[in-house]
């Protein structure tokens, strides 16, 4: 059994706002590391990942999908200049880590920008999440779920493809949504309180 993964979820106030930068090392660092760990654990329950590509398409899709889940509960926060700002770092940040990990694992590409790719995917991402509910901050609707199980369940062989939703919705995701509410909500706990969520923005182009 994996161990669980321990991340900052209490923190400790100072004076003024956390800078963007600060709250998009954190929710970068959180999410890559739940993100990395679902992946681990289908590895784990002979779900076969086979390369990196696959693997890195699935913390891509993974991420996506928590990134996403975090703007919904900035925008209930956070002001608008200050909920862009928050998520553009944090997207600029996920892209450095995603290019860092690619470059470490498979090797440089010059004729690939992998931290421009990956913001571009965010961003299509945010248009399909866009669609769906999140009742509240404790969970996402089931169609939203089941629409990443789909993203996910479309990356895996033959062999895989019967169960890796079940385990997507409801062995993954639950626990993975709870470690970043806890983290981000956190982080976001000097914010004065503002109204519900609205349409999300866009991502910035690299």
């Amino acid at each position: 059994m994996a161990m669980p993964i321990r991340v900052k979820t209490v923190w400790f106030k100072k004076d003024g706002e956390r800078s963007a930068e600060e709250i998009a090392t954190a929710v970068a660092t959180t999410t890559w590391r739940v993100a990395d760990k679902a992946v681990d654990n289908l590895g784990r329950e002979n779900y076969d990942i086979i390369t990196p590509a696959r693997g890195f398409k699935l913390i891509a899709e993974f991420l996506a999908f928590l990134v996403h889940y975090c703007d919904r509960m900035a925008y209930a926060t956070l002001t608008p200049e200050r909920r862009t700002a928050v998520l553009q770092a944090v997207a600029n940040r996920l892209g450095e880590v995603m290019e860092e990990n690619i470059i470490s694992v498979v090797g440089p590409d010059p004729g690939r920008n992998f931290k421009a790719e990956f913001i571009d995917f965010l961003n299509r991402r945010f248009n399909d999440y866009a669609e769906f509910e999140f009742p509240d901050d404790e969970k996402a609707s089931f169609p939203a779920l089941r629409f990443l199980g789909l993203q996910i369940r479309d990356e895996m062989g033959d062999s895989d493809k019967t169960w890796i939703m079940d385990q997507i919705m409801d062995i993954e995701m639950p626990e993975m949504m709870g470690t970043v509410r806890k983290s981000f909500k956190g982080l976001l706990s000097d914010a004065p309180v503002k109204r519900g969520f609205g349409s999300p923005d866009m991502l910035p182009p690299e």
